[in-house]
């Protein structure tokens, strides 16, 4: 998601997937160890400062119980246009998901919650992302595989989406690369990106925040009463 403080592509601009894009990502590639790149760093904090004034609302929303969550994250449906209901999680899944990231993503309301939170720090696209990638990965069709691919690439890596995720210009140029002849790994590098971002930068707020501890002191007492 591109902020008001950077500059803004010229109106006649179009998305490319010949390598286009990467001449514009200043954002610096990650080290042999895997770092982070600064660049997606400087965007998340900057969505967490715009993300303060929400903090009270989300604790509302959190205070509602587990029942009352509209979103569909909880599936691989990443269009949100899918029908289907998350199962409560227990308090054991709830505590699971403070020992592993991995445990968290894995479970359906896991991914639900966690959404729920990345929503209150603007971030929400890097979950539809990862989704996305995961709902491509199960294709098989060389059709629907190129379509979906043009949606992703759309919707999360061109500059000129609102819902663009932070990737750095090395990662964009593997995009661009397999653009030429998608499948269902066109994205697996991004995806890797996105999910050790969500990993070091949201997962840690994402345990310390009111939904997380409203949601463990819920169930907590509801297993105290039963």
């Amino acid at each position: 998601m591109r902020m008001g403080d950077e500059p803004q592509p010229a109106p006649g601009d179009q998305p490319s997937y010949n390598g286009c894009d990467q001449g514009k990502d200043l954002r610096q590639s990650p080290g042999i160890d895997g770092d982070i790149p600064m660049g997606s760093e400087r965007m998340e904090m900057r969505k967490r400062q715009m993300s303060v004034h929400q903090e009270t609302v989300s604790s509302s929303q959190a205070q509602q119980g587990v029942g009352n969550r509209g979103s569909n994250a909880c599936c691989f449906c990443w269009c949100c246009c899918c029908s289907c209901s998350c199962p409560t999680p227990t308090l054991e899944d709830v505590y699971s998901w403070g020992q592993s990231f991995d445990k968290l993503m894995t479970t359906p309301a896991g991914r639900n919650a966690f959404r729920e939170f990345l929503r209150t720090e603007f971030s929400e696209e890097n979950m539809l992302f990862w989704m996305a990638c995961e709902d491509l990965k199960k294709e098989a069709n060389k059709n629907v595989i190129e379509e979906k691919a043009r949606l992703i690439y759309e919707d999360y890596i061109s500059i000129l989406s609102p819902k663009e995720v932070s990737l750095d210009s090395r990662v964009r140029e593997v995009i661009n690369r397999n653009m030429l002849e998608p499948s269902q790994h066109t994205f697996d590098d991004a995806q890797l990106q996105i999910y050790t971002l969500m990993h070091r930068d949201s997962y840690p707020r994402f345990m310390n925040s009111a939904i997380y501890k409203n949601l463990l002191q819920t169930l907590s007492e509801t297993t105290a009463e039963s």
